[in-house]
Protein backbone atom coordinates (compact mmCIF):
# COMPACT_ATOMS: atom_id res chain seq x y z
CA UNK A 1 0.00 0.00 0.00
CA UNK A 2 1.65 3.67 -1.43
CA UNK A 3 0.82 6.19 0.99
CA UNK A 4 1.10 9.28 -0.65
CA UNK A 5 2.32 12.81 0.90
CA UNK A 6 1.61 16.02 -0.04
CA UNK A 7 3.34 18.65 0.56
CA UNK A 8 2.00 21.70 2.10
CA UNK A 9 3.06 25.18 1.64
CA UNK A 10 2.27 27.36 4.28
CA UNK A 11 1.95 31.09 2.76
CA UNK A 12 3.72 33.86 4.73
CA UNK A 13 1.54 35.97 6.33
CA UNK A 14 4.37 38.25 7.77
CA UNK A 15 3.16 41.88 7.12
CA UNK A 16 5.87 43.69 5.41
CA UNK A 17 5.88 47.14 3.48
CA UNK A 18 7.32 47.82 -0.35
CA UNK A 19 10.12 50.88 0.12
CA UNK A 20 10.56 52.89 -2.80
CA UNK A 21 13.39 55.21 -2.90
CA UNK A 22 13.18 58.34 -5.20
CA UNK A 23 15.99 56.61 -7.87
CA UNK A 24 12.61 53.67 -7.79
CA UNK A 25 10.20 55.97 -8.26
CA UNK A 26 11.98 58.07 -11.15
CA UNK A 27 12.66 54.19 -12.69
CA UNK A 28 8.68 53.88 -12.34
CA UNK A 29 7.96 56.93 -14.34
CA UNK A 30 8.21 59.20 -11.50
CA UNK A 31 9.97 61.91 -13.35
CA UNK A 32 7.63 62.31 -15.97
CA UNK A 33 4.04 63.81 -16.18
CA UNK A 34 2.36 61.64 -17.58
CA UNK A 35 1.40 58.73 -14.49
CA UNK A 36 0.80 61.90 -12.31
CA UNK A 37 -1.78 63.59 -15.07
CA UNK A 38 -4.06 60.50 -15.47
CA UNK A 39 -4.09 59.37 -11.42
CA UNK A 40 -4.63 63.11 -10.64
CA UNK A 41 -7.60 63.40 -12.72
CA UNK A 42 -9.04 60.16 -11.56
CA UNK A 43 -8.57 61.50 -7.84
CA UNK A 44 -10.09 65.00 -8.90
CA UNK A 45 -13.18 63.36 -9.81
CA UNK A 46 -13.50 61.43 -6.90
CA UNK A 47 -12.76 64.35 -4.92
CA UNK A 48 -16.14 65.76 -6.67
CA UNK A 49 -17.95 62.90 -5.72
CA UNK A 50 -17.17 63.11 -2.48
CA UNK A 51 -15.41 59.85 -2.31
CA UNK A 52 -12.93 60.71 -0.59
CA UNK A 53 -12.02 61.85 3.36
CA UNK A 54 -9.72 64.44 3.94
CA UNK A 55 -8.72 65.91 7.51
CA UNK A 56 -7.46 69.40 7.55
CA UNK A 57 -3.93 68.97 7.99
CA UNK A 58 -1.81 70.37 10.85
CA UNK A 59 0.96 72.77 10.59
CA UNK A 60 4.04 71.61 13.08
CA UNK A 61 5.97 74.48 13.91
CA UNK A 62 7.84 75.22 17.21
CA UNK A 63 10.36 78.09 18.50
CA UNK A 64 12.97 79.07 16.19
CA UNK A 65 11.46 78.31 12.50
CA UNK A 66 11.49 81.98 11.62
CA UNK A 67 10.51 81.56 7.91
CA UNK A 68 6.62 80.54 6.70
CA UNK A 69 8.14 77.56 4.54
CA UNK A 70 9.60 76.21 7.73
CA UNK A 71 7.05 73.93 9.14
CA UNK A 72 6.37 70.50 9.18
CA UNK A 73 3.19 68.68 8.07
CA UNK A 74 0.71 65.65 8.10
CA UNK A 75 -1.40 65.15 5.29
CA UNK A 76 -3.78 62.05 5.47
CA UNK A 77 -6.51 61.24 3.52
CA UNK A 78 -8.40 58.11 2.08
CA UNK A 79 -9.44 57.98 -1.10
CA UNK A 80 -12.50 55.74 -2.36
CA UNK A 81 -13.21 54.42 -6.45
CA UNK A 82 -12.38 50.89 -7.55
CA UNK A 83 -9.29 51.31 -6.21
CA UNK A 84 -9.26 52.26 -2.94
CA UNK A 85 -6.46 53.90 -0.42
CA UNK A 86 -5.75 55.11 2.38
CA UNK A 87 -1.87 56.86 4.01
CA UNK A 88 -0.42 60.07 4.89
CA UNK A 89 2.00 62.35 3.58
CA UNK A 90 4.46 63.29 6.27
CA UNK A 91 6.43 66.86 4.43
CA UNK A 92 9.22 69.15 6.04
CA UNK A 93 10.70 72.03 5.03
CA UNK A 94 13.41 74.81 5.86
CA UNK A 95 13.93 77.66 4.65
CA UNK A 96 17.28 77.84 5.09
CA UNK A 97 18.66 73.83 3.85
CA UNK A 98 19.44 74.52 0.55
CA UNK A 99 21.81 77.73 1.80
CA UNK A 100 22.91 76.15 4.97
CA UNK A 101 22.91 72.48 4.70
CA UNK A 102 23.02 71.63 0.25
CA UNK A 103 19.81 70.34 0.96
CA UNK A 104 16.59 70.36 -1.04
CA UNK A 105 14.13 72.95 0.85
CA UNK A 106 11.27 70.13 1.73
CA UNK A 107 11.87 66.04 2.47
CA UNK A 108 8.69 63.72 2.72
CA UNK A 109 7.73 60.39 3.25
CA UNK A 110 4.40 59.04 1.61
CA UNK A 111 2.93 56.06 3.40
CA UNK A 112 -0.20 53.79 2.00
CA UNK A 113 -2.24 51.97 4.40
CA UNK A 114 -4.88 48.80 2.81
CA UNK A 115 -8.19 50.31 3.13
CA UNK A 116 -8.71 46.81 4.51
CA UNK A 117 -6.50 46.02 7.01
CA UNK A 118 -4.99 49.42 7.89
CA UNK A 119 -1.94 48.19 7.68
CA UNK A 120 0.79 49.97 5.83
CA UNK A 121 1.97 48.27 2.27
CA UNK A 122 3.90 51.22 1.17
CA UNK A 123 6.79 53.90 2.22
CA UNK A 124 7.92 56.05 -0.16
CA UNK A 125 10.01 58.83 -0.90
CA UNK A 126 7.23 61.82 -0.68
CA UNK A 127 9.52 64.83 -2.62
CA UNK A 128 9.35 63.65 -6.11
CA UNK A 129 5.24 62.68 -5.81
CA UNK A 130 4.77 66.01 -4.15
CA UNK A 131 6.37 67.92 -6.51
CA UNK A 132 5.22 66.35 -9.85
CA UNK A 133 1.68 66.25 -8.48
CA UNK A 134 1.65 69.75 -7.91
CA UNK A 135 2.97 70.54 -11.38
CA UNK A 136 0.47 67.91 -12.85
CA UNK A 137 -2.47 69.74 -10.91
CA UNK A 138 -1.43 73.23 -12.59
CA UNK A 139 -1.64 71.09 -16.80
CA UNK A 140 -4.84 68.80 -15.24
CA UNK A 141 -6.28 73.27 -14.47
CA UNK A 142 -4.91 74.10 -17.89
CA UNK A 143 -6.62 72.03 -19.77
CA UNK A 144 -9.81 73.46 -18.75
CA UNK A 145 -8.60 76.84 -17.80
CA UNK A 146 -6.30 78.03 -20.01
CA UNK A 147 -6.83 79.47 -23.49
CA UNK A 148 -6.61 76.43 -26.12
CA UNK A 149 -3.53 76.70 -28.09
CA UNK A 150 -1.54 79.01 -25.62
CA UNK A 151 1.99 79.58 -26.72
CA UNK A 152 3.69 81.68 -23.66
CA UNK A 153 4.13 80.53 -20.15
CA UNK A 154 6.04 82.00 -17.08
CA UNK A 155 7.36 80.37 -14.14
CA UNK A 156 8.79 82.45 -10.89
CA UNK A 157 11.12 80.53 -8.99
CA UNK A 158 13.08 78.37 -10.92
CA UNK A 159 13.91 75.70 -8.41
CA UNK A 160 12.71 72.12 -8.37
CA UNK A 161 9.14 73.47 -7.84
CA UNK A 162 10.04 75.80 -10.93
CA UNK A 163 11.59 72.98 -12.82
CA UNK A 164 8.81 70.50 -12.78
CA UNK A 165 6.07 73.16 -13.41
CA UNK A 166 7.75 73.85 -16.27
CA UNK A 167 8.86 70.61 -17.90
CA UNK A 168 5.32 69.24 -17.17
CA UNK A 169 3.72 71.65 -19.11
CA UNK A 170 6.30 71.49 -21.61
CA UNK A 171 5.20 67.33 -21.90
CA UNK A 172 1.79 68.20 -22.15
CA UNK A 173 1.23 71.10 -24.65
CA UNK A 174 3.28 71.10 -27.47
CA UNK A 175 1.94 74.42 -28.20
CA UNK A 176 4.24 76.26 -26.10
CA UNK A 177 6.90 78.19 -27.92
CA UNK A 178 8.04 81.02 -25.46
CA UNK A 179 9.09 80.36 -22.09
CA UNK A 180 10.03 83.18 -19.76
CA UNK A 181 11.95 82.99 -16.20
CA UNK A 182 12.73 85.25 -13.33
CA UNK A 183 14.39 84.03 -9.86
CA UNK A 184 16.42 86.44 -7.53
CA UNK A 185 18.99 83.77 -8.58
CA UNK A 186 20.17 84.36 -11.86
CA UNK A 187 22.00 81.26 -11.88
CA UNK A 188 19.35 79.56 -11.37
CA UNK A 189 17.97 80.06 -14.07
CA UNK A 190 20.41 79.46 -16.11
CA UNK A 191 20.85 76.42 -14.83
CA UNK A 192 17.00 75.22 -15.34
CA UNK A 193 17.35 76.52 -19.52
CA UNK A 194 20.87 74.63 -19.77
CA UNK A 195 18.58 71.67 -18.38
CA UNK A 196 15.58 71.53 -20.11
CA UNK A 197 16.40 72.77 -23.68
CA UNK A 198 18.23 69.68 -23.84
CA UNK A 199 15.19 67.97 -24.49
CA UNK A 200 13.16 70.84 -25.46
CA UNK A 201 15.83 72.68 -28.05
CA UNK A 202 12.80 74.03 -30.22
CA UNK A 203 11.02 76.03 -27.31
CA UNK A 204 12.58 79.74 -26.58
CA UNK A 205 13.77 80.25 -23.19
CA UNK A 206 13.96 84.39 -21.71
CA UNK A 207 15.46 85.32 -18.64
CA UNK A 208 13.21 87.76 -17.61
CA UNK A 209 14.81 91.12 -15.75
CA UNK A 210 11.84 91.09 -13.06
CA UNK A 211 8.89 89.27 -11.86
CA UNK A 212 6.59 91.42 -13.36
CA UNK A 213 8.05 91.00 -16.84
CA UNK A 214 7.88 87.25 -16.87
CA UNK A 215 4.13 87.98 -15.70
CA UNK A 216 3.49 89.76 -18.26
CA UNK A 217 4.40 87.66 -21.03
CA UNK A 218 3.01 84.70 -19.95
CA UNK A 219 -0.31 83.21 -21.04
CA UNK A 220 0.24 80.93 -17.81
CA UNK A 221 1.76 82.03 -15.25
CA UNK A 222 3.05 79.74 -12.41
CA UNK A 223 4.67 81.39 -9.34
CA UNK A 224 6.95 78.87 -7.77
CA UNK A 225 8.81 81.05 -4.53
CA UNK A 226 8.64 80.77 -0.71
CA UNK A 227 7.73 84.42 -0.56
CA UNK A 228 5.41 84.99 2.41
CA UNK A 229 4.73 88.83 0.94
CA UNK A 230 2.38 88.94 -2.30
CA UNK A 231 4.05 91.04 -5.09
CA UNK A 232 1.92 89.91 -8.10
CA UNK A 233 -1.04 92.69 -8.73
CA UNK A 234 -3.42 92.48 -10.85
CA UNK A 235 -2.62 95.08 -13.68
CA UNK A 236 0.32 92.45 -14.04
CA UNK A 237 -1.55 89.94 -15.50
CA UNK A 238 -2.59 89.54 -19.46
CA UNK A 239 -5.60 89.62 -20.57
CA UNK A 240 -7.09 85.99 -21.04
CA UNK A 241 -4.11 84.69 -18.50
CA UNK A 242 -4.24 81.49 -16.47
CA UNK A 243 -2.39 81.91 -13.09
CA UNK A 244 -1.46 78.63 -11.51
CA UNK A 245 -0.89 80.41 -7.76
CA UNK A 246 0.99 77.50 -6.70
CA UNK A 247 3.11 78.96 -4.35
CA UNK A 248 0.14 80.52 -2.72
CA UNK A 249 1.36 83.60 -1.43
CA UNK A 250 2.22 85.56 -4.36
CA UNK A 251 -0.27 86.97 -5.74
CA UNK A 252 -2.16 90.21 -4.03
CA UNK A 253 -5.82 89.90 -2.11
CA UNK A 254 -7.12 92.46 -5.03
CA UNK A 255 -6.37 90.09 -7.48
CA UNK A 256 -8.61 87.45 -6.14
CA UNK A 257 -11.45 89.69 -6.11
CA UNK A 258 -10.81 91.39 -9.88
CA UNK A 259 -10.14 88.37 -11.71
CA UNK A 260 -13.28 87.09 -13.68
CA UNK A 261 -13.05 83.43 -11.95
CA UNK A 262 -11.20 82.09 -8.76
CA UNK A 263 -10.82 77.92 -8.26
CA UNK A 264 -9.49 76.21 -6.23
CA UNK A 265 -8.71 72.17 -5.22
CA UNK A 266 -10.57 71.73 -2.18
CA UNK A 267 -12.36 75.28 -0.40
CA UNK A 268 -11.80 73.41 3.35
CA UNK A 269 -8.03 73.25 3.13
CA UNK A 270 -7.81 76.81 1.26
CA UNK A 271 -9.89 79.19 3.81
CA UNK A 272 -7.24 78.74 6.59
CA UNK A 273 -3.73 79.53 7.94
CA UNK A 274 -3.97 83.25 6.81
CA UNK A 275 -3.43 82.14 3.78
CA UNK A 276 -4.68 85.12 1.28
CA UNK A 277 -8.30 83.69 1.06
CA UNK A 278 -8.49 82.86 4.35
CA UNK A 279 -7.85 86.78 5.03
CA UNK A 280 -10.28 88.10 2.30
CA UNK A 281 -13.04 85.92 4.28
CA UNK A 282 -12.19 87.36 7.76
CA UNK A 283 -11.80 90.50 6.29
CA UNK A 284 -15.75 89.69 5.06
CA UNK A 285 -14.47 90.44 1.21
CA UNK A 286 -14.37 86.81 0.09
CA UNK A 287 -16.78 83.44 0.55
CA UNK A 288 -17.72 80.13 -0.68
CA UNK A 289 -20.60 81.68 -2.43
CA UNK A 290 -18.05 83.91 -4.76
CA UNK A 291 -15.84 80.88 -5.61
CA UNK A 292 -16.28 79.38 -9.13
CA UNK A 293 -15.67 76.09 -8.41
CA UNK A 294 -13.29 73.43 -6.67
CA UNK A 295 -10.95 71.93 -9.96
CA UNK A 296 -12.62 68.73 -9.23
CA UNK A 297 -15.96 70.01 -10.46
CA UNK A 298 -14.94 71.35 -13.66
CA UNK A 299 -12.83 68.14 -14.39
CA UNK A 300 -16.04 66.05 -13.76
CA UNK A 301 -18.28 68.45 -15.95
CA UNK A 302 -20.41 69.85 -13.67
CA UNK A 303 -18.83 73.13 -13.50
CA UNK A 304 -17.80 75.31 -16.85
CA UNK A 305 -13.98 75.90 -16.75
CA UNK A 306 -13.28 78.64 -19.54
CA UNK A 307 -16.14 80.40 -21.36
CA UNK A 308 -14.21 83.25 -22.93
CA UNK A 309 -11.04 84.27 -24.57
CA UNK A 310 -10.59 87.33 -22.35
CA UNK A 311 -11.26 85.64 -19.01
CA UNK A 312 -8.33 86.08 -16.40
CA UNK A 313 -8.69 82.47 -14.32
CA UNK A 314 -6.85 82.26 -10.70
CA UNK A 315 -6.68 78.83 -9.40
CA UNK A 316 -4.96 78.29 -5.72
CA UNK A 317 -4.27 75.00 -5.27
CA UNK A 318 -3.64 74.44 -1.51
CA UNK A 319 -2.46 71.03 -2.17
CA UNK A 320 -4.55 68.22 -0.70
CA UNK A 321 -3.42 64.88 0.88
CA UNK A 322 -5.65 62.79 -1.49
CA UNK A 323 -3.43 64.00 -4.80
CA UNK A 324 -0.12 62.47 -3.11
CA UNK A 325 -2.34 59.57 -2.18
CA UNK A 326 -3.84 58.93 -6.38
CA UNK A 327 -0.09 59.44 -7.54
CA UNK A 328 1.96 57.22 -4.73
CA UNK A 329 -0.67 54.66 -5.35
CA UNK A 330 -0.31 54.39 -8.86
CA UNK A 331 3.22 54.48 -8.67
CA UNK A 332 3.01 51.86 -6.04
CA UNK A 333 0.64 49.59 -8.42
CA UNK A 334 3.38 49.91 -10.90
CA UNK A 335 6.21 48.59 -8.72
CA UNK A 336 3.93 45.36 -7.89
CA UNK A 337 4.10 44.90 -11.72
CA UNK A 338 7.69 45.42 -12.37
CA UNK A 339 9.20 44.73 -9.28
CA UNK A 340 10.71 47.32 -8.29
CA UNK A 341 11.39 48.20 -4.81
CA UNK A 342 12.60 46.62 -1.73
CA UNK A 343 10.60 44.51 0.34
CA UNK A 344 10.93 45.14 4.65
CA UNK A 345 9.11 43.42 7.33
CA UNK A 346 7.27 44.77 10.11
CA UNK A 347 8.12 42.14 12.73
Amino acid sequence: MTQQVQNLVVEDTTPKVLYLSRSDLTSLGGGRSAIYMQALTEGLRLHARQEFVQPLKPYLRWPGAGHIADRIIAMPGYLGGGAPVAGIKWVGSRHQNPGLHHLERASALTILNHPDTNYPMAVMEGGLISGMRTAAVTAVAARHLAREGFASIAIIGCGPIGRMQLTTLLEQFPSITDVHLFDLNVSAVRALIKEVSVEHGDVRFFIADSAEAAVRAGDVVAPCTVTDKPYIPFEWLRTGSFVSNVSIMDVHKEVFLQVDKVVVDDWDQCNREKKVINQLVMEGRFSREQLHAELGEIVEGRRPGRETEEEIILLNPMGMAIDDLACAHALYQQALSTGIGTWLKLY
